[in-house]
């Protein structure tokens, strides 16, 4: 590793990736290049840019990934209702195969022969972006500072910044609460004060959306049309992957959708308790699930629901670019040929309800389920259905 001439570094402007900035300046005495992503975190990114100027950089990429990330990440991930140990939604798993994508071909476009990120040693995220990088560019040399210096506390980072007159926000002079992450799909909170899995978070931690108690006493009730399984309007209104998702967003927001408190497996081997706040992804998930019913075919829809935990766990992982993952995805994105039309949802307190649905494609037939007089179904043929799914059971009880 010593004789690293250029490393492009995952770069956000706060304070833990401006410590890393220097101290990779000077550890390894190499020229380093920051990329900074737009997922839709919502923060300005021009000071990213100033204060990696004011440390001397002179190779800066603020790339705007929003739609990029929505449409190649978020809807793929959708189009398999994926759901990490059946409750998360995957919205920090889902952003790390991207920047990890966008850092190699930065490093190749500039000539760097390393990449570098903030990820520490205990979490899942140093392995989604290590796994990104080796299968993007087997040779690329991987920097992890947390697994390499000596500043394990904030104390130590603060004291570090001092000495190389690296600005400290004023919030990060204190011990903070607890750390986030941001982009279009989730924020996430862990750490520090939510470390105690008893008790309950508080108010001050959520950001996206009000609280279920106080969302507004009467219901929001918006339509959502689908084609091959992606989300393209709301209420008859065509959007960009990345707006939609946003108006997605202040809707289930403002009626108190989609907040988690999780004690979640990391892949890493710790058990770790987060607090995460999806509020358009819970609505997308349960409009999506609402046009497969009338337009998945039983087998189809059933094999979905049973591989389905297998490829959230894949993406949790980190294995966005591995051949099992990309062989789930053809599966996947094959059953959803079909799966177009409209899905019309109630918004009320927390809960997103679907309250009707139709599709050009649907399978929906009335006039076989219906109470009254039909001409398609006889009902004398359920008799010999049900006696011969019910031989096996008679004969394993008169054998018994």
């Amino acid at each position: 590793m010593s004789d690293i001439k250029k490393v492009v570094l995952a770069y956000s402007g706060g304070l833990d990736t401006s410590i890393i900035l220097k101290w990779l300046q000077t550890t390894y005495d190499c020229e380093v290049v920051t990329f900074t992503a737009d997922l839709g975190q919502g923060e300005e990114l021009e000071p990213a840019r100033q204060k990696a100027e004011m440390l001397g950089i002179k190779e800066i990429y603020i790339d705007d990934l929003r739609e990029e990330f929505v449409a190649d990440y978020v809807f793929p991930m959708f189009r398999a209702n994926a759901l990490y140990e059946g409750e998360y939604l995957l919205g920090t798993s889902i952003a790390r195969p991207l920047i990890s994508k966008r850092q190699i071909e930065i490093a190749k476009e500039t000539g760097a022969d390393a990449v570098c990120h903030g990820a520490t040693g205990k979490g899942n995220d140093q392995v989604r972006f290590e796994l990104g990088y080796y299968a993007l560019n087997p040779d690329i040399k991987v920097i992890s500072p947390w697994r390499e210096w000596d500043l394990h506390s904030r104390e130590a980072l603060i004291d570090y910044a001092e000495q190389h007159q690296i600005p400290i926000p004023k919030d990060k002079r204190g011990e903070a609460p607890f750390s986030q992450d941001a982009n279009l799909l989730h924020i996430s909170c862990e750490g520090k004060a939510l470390e105690d899995p008893w008790e309950e978070a508080g108010e001050y931690v959520y950001s996206r959306s009000v609280a279920p108690e106080v969302a507004p006493d009467t219901p929001t009730y918006i339509e959502i049309e689908f084609e091959k399984g992606d989300p393209i309007a709301i209420d008859g209104i065509h959007m960009s992957p990345a707006t939609l998702l946003t108006r997605l967003n202040e809707l289930g927001g403002a009626n108190g959708i989609g907040r988690l408190d999780m004690v979640e497996n990391r892949f890493v081997g710790m058990k770790s308790r987060g607090i995460y706040e999806t509020p358009g992804g819970t609505v997308l998930l349960a409009a999506h699930r609402g046009i497969e019913q009338i337009t998945l075919d039983r087998g189809a829809g059933h094999l979905k629901d049973e591989l389905m935990p297998r490829y959230a766990e894949i993406l949790y992982n980190g294995f966005w670019f591995s051949p099992e993952r990309e062989m789930l995805q053809a599966l996947i994105d094959k059953s959803q040929e079909n799966v177009c039309g409209t899905v019309r949802l109630k918004l009320y307190k927390g809960v997103a309800s679907v309250v009707g649905r139709k599709s050009p494609k649907s399978l929906y037939s009335q006039e076989h389920v219906t109470f009254e007089e039909d001409d398609v179904y006889d009902q004398h043929d359920a008799e010999g259905f049900i006696k011969l799914n019910a031989l096996r059971l008679k004969l394993l009880k008169r054998q018994r």
